[in-house]
């Protein structure tokens, strides 16, 4: 199970980063793009296939490694429903009650044919007359919880942001009950939206679109009602209010402010709450950065509260909820500005400045990075004991692709050496870590301490970057957020390796890559060899044995 979660994830995040750039070309001729409008926080049409992209890569994860039987199949068959008619939408904006009888149709797909029920209904006795309702309620809350995330689609980032750590917290509370199925399923969305969220992240250089956002709702809402099945593990059904948190909450009061205002409530407007929070005053990636911390609250609120009583939880819900209306309100209201001090010249940053000014700090730190991980592409490969057969597989399948960019495909040559380096460095942290050789005590040391200068070098390379080509995303935020919380997590382990240091060792290698590839974009070639050696070894370790 613990490779085929890793293999799940990597293959999902492939699948996904190598869509984007063969989507993106053919968006303009497929009617694809965004065009700007009054609603809009763009200026410029932007693509938006990458729900296609990502919703590809879990469908083909789910779907080679998940166990196929009526309840996989369902989930299936409803997403590329959802998703079929997300990409029609897109193309050729459908009218709502268009949208609606898709969604109906996915959402009873699952419900009917793949028997995805909740498994009782909160606050009340299993009564015979309440099993009638448990099915009608299941279609209401799926179609909720799609829309809902199809409403929270309004800044760069936010919403797959968003998705990411709801998918996040569900697979850590379907790890800790032993679901196989949902595991499986949230890897492989993870892994996808990761690799689209590269490429979405403010300011985006693509959109999901209804496609990916429908996806994402439709798919948060099946994992929810299956994790929360008392008869697969001990969590209420009220939970999946903090897993899923704020778009759910930031839907029903946007609805509910519509028709107090005697509006249709499917009448778009600018009330979310992120676009309450750019009405005070807070820059766009600070709203994002906002949201995705109260979001990360909610989860972890999710996670300390996952034994506790239907009642419990919804209080707390309701809580946070109050907290949130109130702000609206007064944001709605003009109450709340944030005012923004000019920054006072002073030695300190006069002495950054100069710092900075200095080659020797600035390039210094940049080329030490560039040997230290051109030295773990070329000897990472003969650290693991062994090469299981399916990730020669994949190091083959990614040797071929970026030795044809170097013969074949020059202008692709940035995109397929990012795409090597990201899955190729993965794959080597995770066996470096998982078969490490005879005194793997002493490797692991080393690797811990290779990584940690490693880490040194990128807060310094960062902090250091005297052009400003490198520039920290939301994102990148929100990997941070995730490498300080995973390693803090009780009960972690994937077979023998930890599954906080495995997250760290890629987030460090990660940003690693980046600096790499914009601070010495000339020597992308460099790179790319080092990682076509990677390949190689690794493809021809696995099928040696």
């Amino acid at each position: 199970m613990d490779g085929i979660l890793f293999s799940a994830f990597v293959s999902s995040l492939a699948i996904s980063v190598a869509l984007i750039p063969v989507l993106t070309r053919w968006a303009g001729p497929l009617g694809l793009l965004d065009v700007p409008g009054e609603r809009k926080v763009h200026a410029v049409p932007i693509v938006r296939v990458g729900g296609i992209a990502f919703a590809t890569g879990a469908i083909v994860s789910v779907l080679i490694f998940a166990p196929i039987h009526r309840g996989v199949l369902a989930y299936l068959i409803g997403a590329v429903v959802i998703l079929f008619f997300g990409v029609w939408d897109d193309h050729s904006h459908l009218n709502f009650k268009s949208k609606f009888l898709a969604q109906l149709a996915g959402v009873l797909i699952v419900v009917e044919f793949g028997g995805v029920r909740l498994g009782n209904i909160p606050f009340l006795m299993p009564l015979p007359w309440t099993q009638w309702l448990i099915a009608p309620l299941t279609v209401l809350i799926l179609l909720g919880v799609t829309n809902a995330i199809n409403l929270a689609d309004g800044l760069d980032g936010l919403a797959g942001g968003l998705s990411l750590l709801s998918f996040a917290g569900i697979a850590y509370l379907a790890y800790l009950s032993g679901d196989p199925i949902v595991l499986i399923l949230a890897f492989s969305v993870l892994g996808s939206v990761l690799g689209f969220l590269r490429f979405n992240t403010y300011p985006a250089q693509i959109f999901m679109g209804d496609a990916g956002s429908q996806f994402l709702g439709f798919s948060l809402g099946v994992s929810a009602v299956v994790l929360t099945d008392p008869a697969r593990a001990p969590y209420s059904p009220v939970l999946a209010l903090l897993i899923i948190g704020l778009p759910v909450l930031d839907t029903l009061l946007v609805m509910g402010q519509r028709l107090l205002e005697g509006r249709s409530p499917f009448m778009p407007d600018q009330n979310h709450v992120h676009h309450k929070l750019l009405s005070v005053g807070f820059f766009h990636h600070e709203a994002v950065i906002l949201i995705y911390l109260l979001q990360t609250a909610l989860i972890a609120l999710a996670y300390v509260m996952r034994w506790q009583s239907d009642v419990n939880v919804f209080s707390v819900y309701l809580l946070v909820a109050t907290g949130v209306v109130v702000f609206s309100f007064l944001a709605g209201q003009g109450w709340i500005h944030w005012s923004r001090s000019s920054r006072a010249h002073s030695v300190s940053l006069e002495l950054a400045h100069r710092i900075r000014r200095s080659r020797l700090l600035t390039d210094l730190p940049v080329q030490i990075l560039g040997i230290e991980v051109l030295l773990f592409l070329a000897v990472g490969a003969f650290v693991p004991n062994r090469v299981p057969r399916d990730f020669g597989f994949l190091a083959a399948l990614l040797f071929g692709l970026l030795l044809a960019g170097f013969l074949l495909f020059r202008r692709a040559m940035a995109f397929l050496v990012r795409l090597s380096l990201y899955v190729g460095g993965t794959c080597l942290v995770y066996l470096s870590d998982q078969n490490a050789p005879g005194p793997g005590l002493h490797l692991h040391g080393a690797m811990n301490l290779f990584f940690g200068v490693m880490a040194a070098l990128v807060v310094i390379a960062v902090q250091m970057n005297r052009e400003r080509t490198f520039q920290i995303t939301p994102l990148d935020y929100l990997i941070v957020l995730i490498a300080m919380v995973v390693p803090s997590l009780p009960q972690l382990q994937l077979g023998e390796i930890s599954i906080g240091a495995l997250v760290l060792k890629s987030i460090v290698l990660f940003f690693a890559f980046e600096l790499l590839l914009n601070r010495l974009s000339h020597r992308v070639n460099h790179l790319g060899i080092a990682v076509l050696w990677t390949l190689l070894i690794l493809g021809f370790r696995a099928w040696k044995l």
